[in-house]
C-alpha cells in the first residue's frame, strides 16, 4: 500500500498543487491529512475543495478548529496578535457552503487498519492536538505516547517539522508542511508511506512550488503583509 502524508497545508493551494504535480506520475492507494488545511494561505477553498474530493481521511487542525469557532459565532482568546486574528476572521468569511460543510464534518482524528497494521492520525499528538512532536523531543516522551497508545503507525503534524522514528513496532511519523514550512527552506514537505507485506518504509520530500502566486493572492487579499514574508523566507516571523 502506498499512502501520500500531507499536513499543515494552511491554504496555500499552489504548494498543494505542486506537490501533486511532482508525484503525478505515482498512483497512491491513499491520501492522508493531518489537519491545519486552513488559515495563513490566501486559498481556502481551493484546499478545502481538493481535500474533500482527493483526501481518503483528513482531520482537524488548531487553525481549523479555530475558524469553526468563528463559524459558530464563537470567540477565541489566541492568537492575540491583530495580524494573526485577521487570518481566521478572513478565511472564515471566504469559505463557501461547501467549503463550510466539509470544514464542519471533519473530526479531531482518524484511523484505519491494515491486516496486522493499525494506523492513527492526530493533529499535535496522540495526548493532545496541541501538543508539538519534534525530532529532539526526548525520546522518553515517545515511549510513553508508545505506552499508551497501541497504534502501530501514528502520523501527526503540527510542529512543521519531518521525521520518522521508529520505537519497536511502532513508526511515529511527521510529513512536514506542505504549505508553510519553518527552516528557511520554503519549499513544500511531504511524505510517502508505504507498507508491504507489514513492512513499513518512509520518504520525506522537498517540493519547489509557485510562491509568487501566495505572495500575489496575499497582497491581493489585503493580508497582513508579514505573510508575504513568511513564505518567502520559509520561516515563522511572529
Amino acid at each position: 500500500m502506498l499512502i501520500l502524508l500531507l499536513s499543515d497545508v494552511h491554504a496555500n493551494f499552489p504548494a498543494l498543487q505542486a506537490v501533486l504535480k511532482y508525484f503525478s506520475f505515482t498512483s497512491f492507494d491513499l491520501i492522508c491529512n493531518c489537519g491545519d488545511s486552513l488559515v495563513y494561505g490566501p486559498f481556502p477553498n481551493e484546499t478545502l475543495h481538493w481535500m474533500q474530493q482527493n483526501a481518503g481521511y483528513s482531520i482537524l487542525g488548531n487553525t481549523d478548529r479555530k475558524v469553526k469557532k468563528v463559524l459558530r459565532g464563537k470567540t477565541f482568546n489566541k492568537p492575540g496578535k491583530v495580524e494573526k486574528r485577521v487570518m481566521y476572521t478572513w478565511t472564515a468569511d471566504q469559505l463557501d457552503k461547501k467549503s463550510k460543510h466539509y470544514l464542519l464534518s471533519q473530526k479531531k482524528t482518524a484511523s484505519f487498519s491494515l491486516p496486522s497494521i493499525s494506523l492513527r492520525l492526530f493533529h499535535g499528538s496522540p495526548d493532545h492536538p496541541n501538543e508539538f512532536l519534534f525530532p529532539n523531543t526526548p525520546l522518553l516522551r515517545f515511549q510513553e505516547l508508545d505506552l499508551s497508545h497501541p497504534d502501530t503507525i501514528i502520523i501527526t503534524g503540527h510542529s512543521h517539522t519531518p521525521y520518522h522514528k521508529q520505537l519497536g513496532s511502532t513508526h511515529f511519523i511527521n510529513p512536514g508542511s506542505v504549505g508553510r514550512m519553518f527552516d528557511s527552506n520554503p519549499d513544500a514537505s511531504c511524505a510517502i508511506l508505504q507498507i508491504k507485506n507489514s513492512v513499513v518504509s518512509v520518504k520525506h520530500f522537498r517540493v519547489k512550488y509557485d510562491i509568487a502566486r501566495t505572495v500575489t493572492g496575499l497582497v491581493s487579499a489585503g493580508l497582513p503583509e508579514i505573510y508575504q514574508l513568511m513564505y518567502l523566507s520559509g520561516r515563522k516571523l511572529n
